[in-house]
């Protein structure tokens, strides 16, 4: 691949673990009341499991598995779901964070729906919902995302993909022992060079 390729699939935009943990503050400073646990789970719950914005909008209560300590994935909700690569179901370990920040928020819902992220007016918040959630807390966080080009973003660029990039920055960066392996299963790539191509430059040298 050339190196002009190369660059149009790289993570152009990401935050720290200091950035994401400023937004999830910034949840309760925002929105509706009753809202503001559930806009902190989607983010801690994004950050930790890297999910596409698609696919968590399609998780159930009932895939969350022992005592909320992992997520199961099917095949059917996974992003390359139907085609000749479908990718096989997959249980993700949630972190100690998620997994009690999760119980709270189950305890304390205020719509039993079957979806785990519900809206104002549906059983499960949309992709959009979503999107809009994270510029409005971003907003008020004041997040100035870090952008391939050096520069600094704002709320505008704080989006699902940046958390799921920002998942492989912290991986990369923040915890120890970590390697692109490790990235590209918890992202569920199809390859370790779609990893390599897409994060080589979030590690540090």
């Amino acid at each position: 691949m050339s190196e002009s390729a190369n660059s149009k699939v790289r993570a152009k935009v990401w935050m720290t673990p200091d950035q994401v943990e400023t937004l999830r503050s910034a949840s309760y400073r925002t929105g509706a009341e009753y809202l503001q646990q559930r806009n902190e789970a989607i983010i801690a719950f994004m950050y930790d499991t890297g999910l596409r914005v698609g696919e968590l909008v399609q998780v159930d209560v009932s895939l969350l598995r022992n005592g909320n300590k992992e997520l199961y994935l099917p095949t059917e909700i996974q992003k390359d779901y139907p085609n000749e690569n479908s990718p096989p179901p997959v249980t993700l370990t949630l972190s100690n964070d998620t997994t009690r920040l999760l119980s709270a928020y189950l305890n304390t819902r205020w719509k039993d729906s079957p979806g785990l992220f519900p809206s104002r007016s549906a059983d499960r918040i949309s992709e959009q919902g979503v999107r809009n959630m994270l510029h409005k807390v971003a907003d008020e966080a004041g997040v100035q995302p870090y952008k391939v080009d050096g520069s600094r973003g704002d709320a505008s660029d704080v989006t699902p993909h940046a958390l799921r990039h920002s998942v492989a920055y912290r991986m990369m960066n923040d915890e120890k022992g970590n390697t692109l392996y490790d990235v590209r299963n918890r992202l569920r790539h199809g390859s370790i060079q779609t990893t390599e191509r897409i994060y080589d430059h979030l590690l540090k040298v």
